[in-house]
C-alpha cells in the first residue's frame, strides 16, 4: 500500500466526479420500466420527472425534500473530495428550493488499496462542508468498494408553494446561470498531470462553493424553473429544463463564463468522455447560429460539471429581483443573462454568438 502523500485518488477511479455519471442513452434505458409503484398521494414529486430531488408533503404546507449523490474522486486530495463530493449533494436541495436539514454519509473504500486514514479526511471534509451549510452529518453507511466514491443522502425542507422543478418554465423566461463552466475540463487536465496550481484551486473553489441562493430563490414566484447543472452538462440540463416545459430554448454564447484555464485546454481537445457521451445525446436537439465556434461549444455546453451553477428561469419583469438576491449571495459576476426560454421550435436549444 502507498503512503498517504503519495496516493492520487482520481488514479484509483474510471471516472471523475459527476463526469462518471451512466450515460443519459443508457440511463433512458435503465429507466423506461413501467414498474407500478403504490399509489401516496403525499408524494409531491418523485421518479416520474427528471427533478433534482423528490419532495413528500408533511401535511402542515410543508414538503419534505429527500436526495442522494456520490461519485468517484475528481481530484487527488481526499479532504476537498469530501468537500467537494458533499457540496455536490447538498446542491441539489438548493435546485428544489430548499432548505437543507439533514445529510448522512455513503463511501465506498477499497481498503487493501488505500489506507484508511485517507477515508478519515474525506469525512472530516464532507463535516466541513456540512459544518457549513448549516446541517450535522448524522451517520451513513460504507463498504469495501473495488474503486472509491463518496457522496450524502440530503434531507431538505421547503413551503410546497416555493418548490421548485426543472419542467415548469414559461415563454419568455430570462435565464441564468451562477458559476462558470469547464470543471470538468480542467478535472480531465488535472488527471493528465497537466493542471496549473491556479487553475486547481480555481477549480476546487467552483466545486465547493454551495448553492445557496437556491433557498432564497425558492421564496420567488417569478422564479418559474430551476436545477444545478451537473454530469450532463449546461447543454443537457437545459435540454431537459427546455422539453419538460414543451418550450425551446436560446443560449447566448458569448455570456458563459468559462473556469480559469479551461478554454486553453478545449484548444487541445483536453475533455472527458462524458462530454462526448452527453454530446451524442442532445446534438441532434442543438442549433448554433452563424458566429458560434462550434467546435469549442461542441466541448464546453456538454462538459460535465460537478456541483455546477444553479440554472435559472425568471419572468422578464423579475430579472432585477433575481439579480439582487445573486448579489446579496456575492454572485454579482452572474447577473447578466445567458439565454431564454422560447416557444418550441425545430431544435430544443439554439447557440446563439
Amino acid at each position: 500500500m502507498e503512503g498517504a502523500e503519495q496516493i492520487r485518488l482520481t488514479q484509483y477511479a474510471h471516472g471523475a466526479g459527476c463526469g462518471c455519471k451512466i450515460a443519459p442513452a443508457i440511463l433512458e434505458e435503465i429507466l423506461k420500466s413501467n414498474t407500478i409503484q403504490p399509489d401516496n398521494d403525499k408524494l409531491l414529486i418523485g421518479n416520474s420527472s427528471k427533478d433534482d430531488a423528490c419532495a413528500y408533503d408533511l401535511g402542515d404546507g410543508t414538503a419534505l425534500i429527500s436526495t442522494t449523490d456520490f461519485f468517484t474522486p475528481i481530484v487527488d486530495d481526499a479532504y476537498d473530495f469530501g468537500r467537494i463530493a458533499s457540496a455536490n449533494a447538498i446542491s441539489d436541495v438548493y435546485a428544489m428550493g430548499g432548505k437543507p436539514i439533514l445529510a448522512i454519509a455513503i463511501l465506498g473504500w477499497p481498503v487493501d488499496k488505500l489506507p484508511a486514514d485517507l477515508a478519515q479526511k474525506v469525512i472530516e471534509g464532507s463535516r466541513a462542508v456540512c459544518k457549513e451549510a448549516g446541517i450535522p452529518l448524522a451517520g451513513g453507511h460504507s463498504i469495501d468498494a473495488a474503486e472509491p466514491f463518496f457522496g450524502l443522502a440530503v434531507n431538505g425542507l421547503a413551503n410546497i408553494d416555493n418548490l421548485k422543478r426543472n419542467n415548469t418554465a414559461q415563454e419568455g423566461d430570462i435565464l441564468f446561470m451562477t458559476k462558470p463552466l469547464g470543471v470538468g475540463i480542467l478535472s480531465t487536465a488535472q488527471k493528465r498531470g497537466l493542471i496549473t496550481e491556479k487553475q486547481r484551486a480555481e477549480m476546487i473553489e467552483s466545486m465547493t462553493a454551495l448553492n445557496k441562493a437556491g433557498e432564497a430563490l425558492g421564496k420567488l414566484k417569478s422564479v418559474h424553473a430551476m436545477t444545478d447543472v451537473t454530469g450532463f452538462g449546461l447543454l443537457g440540463h437545459l435540454v431537459e429544463i427546455a422539453e419538460g416545459s414543451s418550450l425551446s430554448a436560446e443560449i447566448n454564447y458569448s455570456k458563459l463564463q468559462i473556469v480559469c484555464g479551461a478554454a486553453d485546454y478545449l484548444k487541445d481537445r483536453v475533455v472527458p468522455d462524458a462530454t462526448y457521451r452527453n454530446w451524442n445525446a442532445y446534438s441532434s436537439k442543438t442549433g448554433f447560429e452563424a458566429g458560434v465556434d462550434v467546435m469549442q461549444a461542441f466541448n464546453l455546453l456538454p462538459d460535465p460539471q460537478t456541483n455546477g451553477g444553479l440554472l435559472i428561469a425568471v419572468a422578464p419583469d423579475a430579472v432585477a429581483e433575481v439579480q439582487q438576491v445573486l448579489t446579496d449571495h456575492e454572485l454579482h459576476h452572474f447577473i447578466e443573462p445567458v439565454g431564454k426560454m422560447t416557444v418550441k421550435g425545430e431544435k430544443v436549444v439554439q447557440v446563439k454568438a
